[in-house]
């Protein structure tokens, strides 16, 4: 009995964690430190290797909704992601992640994570976001609900957008 609860146990202290770990493609290319853009032009290998771990950790939408629901607990800078948007959100293109956390937070880890502060920060029309332009055809962007109670935030690296 007591071999098998060992074992149970340095089972389960090698799985949570490799289940909590970041997805370190997903962030690279919600930061724009990676860009499928690009990678079509330049990498068709990288990109299709990433296109295939993508498929492989969320579901294509359905009836044309542009967002991608995660298969598996997917996490990046320690938050949930709730969803993907590979290719585009409404006026914009690139690669965003919907993320289980108040905009506080998200802003904290992306600043951190990018070892800069997010600049051109405002609110209107009941939203709020901040952007930093990190290289032609790259802007970070984080986006959320103004709303104190609203739970989730958008980053993404946006190559074009509708300013």
């Amino acid at each position: 009995m007591r071999l098998w609860i060992s074992a149970g146990a340095m089972t389960l202290a090698i799985v949570v964690p490799a289940l909590a770990a970041d997805d370190a493609g997903l962030t690279r290319m919600a930061l724009c430190q990676d860009s499928w853009l690009e990678w079509t032009k330049t990498e068709p290998k990288t990109f299709e290797a990433f296109h295939g771990s993508l498929m492989g950790q969320f579901a294509m939408p359905r009836e044309n909704k542009p967002s991608w629901m995660p298969k598996t607990n997917v996490t990046v800078l320690g938050m949930h992601v709730a969803q993907a948007f590979p290719d585009s959100v409404g006026m914009g293109v690139g690669f965003s992640l919907m993320v289980d956390a108040p905009y506080d937070r998200a802003r904290a880890a992306v600043e951190k994570a990018v070892g800069r502060k997010l600049q051109h920060c405002e609110a209107s029309d009941g939203s709020r976001g901040c952007e930093l332009d990190v290289a032609p055809q790259r802007t970070i962007k984080l986006m959320a609900e103004d709303n104190p109670k609203s739970r989730q935030t958008l980053i993404g690296c946006y190559y074009l957008y509708e300013k």
